[in-house]
């Protein structure tokens, strides 16, 4: 089987499968996390159809993150997981699937749902199968060891890496995605951090004025205040077919369930990212 090997265990995360362990525990408990560590409900997934998830070190974005996976966790098991993330390196296709093989993480191999990415790239004309894209990518990569800690190695996942993230492109991989997924135990997580390195007050105010159109189920109220306010979020497309898949799949809604800044952990409020987690839902 052809692996994917992780390029940021020891630098994003932890590289060995204990201290990764213990840090994704010590996330849960943060006073910015959950406070506790979660309970996996035995059963399928109930209400969440998909999470907006931060992907920078888990010693900035984790406490945020592990709000995400402490929600799904509690609503269930999923047997498919899409990860959305951006193309932060330039390599590879515009909108890129993998197709085959599995991802290595220091908590073991996560094999790719070939049925389902064939499913998804043939309901769009937009998607390419290109593995270069993912190749040294982290926005997806750091999602895996969260739903590892959780479901060990009972999922299946398709990861895609979104370089061109126009609204239309977008609106059209998130129609794609629940056209695969519809009838399936399957969770969506677009993984994006918000505003980069600006000062507290102007980084608050433009990433509330962006999860306000996100918590609104409204992609192009999302794209109008990224392009107004300049807002440097790196994962508008991922979050966009996020928002477009959940409401055809039938979420309902969208709560904040956390939302932070890297001044939060390191002290220095002059120049911040943002992170947001937010969970999709039926009801």
């Amino acid at each position: 089987m052809k692996i994917r090997r992780p390029t940021q265990a020891g630098a994003f995360y932890a590289g060995s499968q204990q201290s990764l362990r213990e840090q994704i525990e010590s996330c849960f408990r943060h006073e910015l996390g959950p406070g506790s560590l979660p309970t996996v409900a035995d059963k399928k997934l109930q209400n969440i159809v998909g999470l907006v998830c931060p992907h920078a070190g888990y010693m900035y974005s984790g406490p945020v993150a592990a709000h995400g996976y402490y929600h799904l966790a509690q609503d269930g098991k999923p047997d498919i997981v899409v990860i959305l993330g951006p193309n932060h390196t330039g390599n590879g296709s515009a909108l890129a699937a993998m197709r085959e093989g599995a991802w290595r993480t220091p908590l073991g191999d996560v094999e790719i749902d070939t049925a389902t990415a064939d499913l998804i790239t043939h309901a769009s004309s937009i998607i390419d199968v290109d593995d270069s894209a993912h190749a040294f990518e982290h926005s997806v990569e750091v999602q895996l060891p969260f739903l590892q800690y959780l479901y060990g190695s009972s999922f299946k996942f398709v990861p895609i890496c979104f370089l061109m993230q126009d609204l239309e492109s977008s609106r059209e991989v998130g129609s794609a995605l629940a056209k695969a997924l519809i009838g399936k135990n399957a969770v969506i997580i677009a993984s994006t951090d918000m505003t980069h390195y600006e000062p507290l007050r102007s980084t608050e105010k433009k990433d509330k004025a962006a999860i306000e159109a996100v918590l609104k189920l409204d992609e192009q109220q999302l794209y109008s205040t990224v392009e107004g306010f300049n807002i440097s979020m790196c994962g508008p497309g991922p979050t966009t077919a996020l928002v477009a898949a959940a409401k055809a799949l039938g979420a309902k809604k969208a709560e904040l369930l956390c939302y932070k800044t890297s001044g939060d952990i390191t002290g220095d409020y002059s120049a911040v990212v943002g992170y947001a987690s937010i969970a999709f839902m039926r009801s």
